[in-house]
């Protein structure tokens, strides 16, 4: 029965890519990262203490009734707050529990929110499959609601089904659904599709609908910001990604994505010496590997060998734990590996295993990096091709082809993708910017 009822909303999502083609949002003007004024910065009030009381509130009224479900919903709802503000995969494990204690007491058909729920939590660890079959039931029982949808897209959008992600997100928008996480889905979307001016504008107007609300939510105006500054960056606007991010943390003291972003900026901005500060605060609040590989790089820049391998192995000890938890995703790791020079024949192993369920254009990414670093030269070339398939700009992924075309002799692409990442963003990383200029001076 459930096969039947999948089948029969992915022929809807067919039928919607077909009469669309791959989906893009309702305005197509061209647009300036300039354009926009910017949304002066507020420190905003935090409801820790409030989400807290509700936690205690709740959890005390499960206690004494298991069975409760919308009481479990409410507190999965809160865990999941509290995951979007520190990254604590705790908070996690306590909302996908919530969630499914709900649906255990009172089924998915006669229960959304627990369903929902669920699929929120599903995706934020990263069990993409799992998410979208969940999303996927929850648009067919209730085909009217534009978040569901959503939830439907992203969870495509992560598993490299654009087209059918791209009809879910049009579906989504059809229905009215137009708040301001619909606003930075879309923005993800353009930005995948290296339209960083249209994805500046949605991530605009989802800051500005965030802010007229009646009470800004913190974390999501925070996210915006930092948001701004990831495109901004990525196009090298290193002065306008920096204030962006510095939005974000006055509006978010102790945002932990800002605080490393902006120790990223600070780096390419050439102040090193700030940029371990920043990473460094990162750490501590987040001990997150790609944060922790960061700093690691910083302090080998600076000559630091002994604290660079000690970071070094931290990354490999959070890598282990990790995969003894049963972490969905190791891409952290392998990147840090294919980087490093370590392990490439594990690397590139764990990047197959995931890109078999995760064919997004990063883990074809990941896979043709590490397929390189693993002397697996024909198929780096083959799979860096599905990486670039969605005109992505991103000075990551043109570094890695023209590493790829490098090494398989074709210099004129070689030189061509290694220019191209120089003109986009010349310091996208300290330590692989340099490789790259010096592969392009030989």
């Amino acid at each position: 029965m459930r096969l039947a009822r999948i089948g029969g909303v992915a022929a809807l999502l067919t039928c919607l890519v077909a009469l669309s083609g791959l989906w893009r949002p309702r305005t197509t003007q061209t647009f300036s990262l300039l354009a926009v004024p910017r949304l002066a910065a507020k420190p905003l009030p935090s409801d820790e203490l409030e989400i807290a009381g509700k936690i205690r509130f709740l959890s005390e009224r499960v206690k004494r009734d298991p069975e409760d479900s919308l009481a479990q919903n409410m507190l999965a709802s809160c865990f999941l707050q509290k995951v979007r503000e520190t990254n604590n995969a705790d908070y996690l494990r306590l909302a996908a529990n919530a969630a499914r204690l709900s649906l255990a007491s009172v089924p998915a058909q006669r229960n959304s929110g627990g369903l929902s729920a669920l699929t929120h939590a599903e995706f934020a660890a990263h069990e993409f499959i799992s998410a979208r079959d969940h999303a996927i039931l929850l648009t067919q029982l209730d085909p009217g609601k534009g978040s569901v949808w959503a939830q439907l897209g992203d969870a495509l959008l992560e598993l490299g089904d654009y087209e059918k992600a791209a009809a879910a997100y049009d579906r989504m928008q059809r229905l009215g659904f137009t708040a301001a996480g619909a606003q930075t889905r879309l923005a993800r979307f353009a930005l995948l599709r290296g339209e960083a001016g249209e994805a500046h504008k949605l991530l605009v107007r989802a800051l500005a609908l965030a802010l007229d609300s009646g009470a800004p939510p913190r974390e999501t105006v925070a996210w915006c910001y930092w948001q701004l500054g990831e495109v901004a960056f990525s196009v090298g606007k290193y002065e306008a990604a920096e204030e962006h991010y510095r939005s974000a943390l006055t509006s978010f003291p102790g945002y932990v994505n800002a605080l490393s972003s902006l120790g990223r900026v600070r780096a390419a901005r050439g102040d090193v010496r700030e940029a371990i500060e920043h990473y460094e605060h990162a750490v501590r609040i987040l001990p997150d590997p790609a944060f922790v590989a960061s700093l690691g790089d910083l302090y080998k820049l600076t000559g630091r060998q002994g604290e660079a391998e000690s970071r070094y192995a931290l990354v490999e000890q959070i890598g282990r734990l990790a995969a003894a938890n049963g972490a969905a995703s190791n891409r952290q790791l392998v990147l840090f590996h294919a980087d490093h020079e370590l392990s490439a024949d594990e690397a590139y192993q764990n990047a197959v295993q995931e890109f078999r369920e995760r064919r997004d254009i990063y883990g074809a990414d990941t896979v043709a990096w590490s397929a390189l670093k693993a002397g697996r030269l024909t198929e780096a070339s083959q799979t860096m091709k599905l990486a670039l398939r969605l005109g992505t700009k991103d000075a990551r992924l043109f570094y890695h082809a023209g590493m790829i075309a490098r090494a398989v002799g074709d210099k004129t692409s070689s030189r061509d993708y290694l220019k191209r990442a120089l003109a986009l963003n010349p310091n996208f990383d300290p330590l692989q910017a340099e490789i790259l200029r010096k592969a392009l001076a030989r």
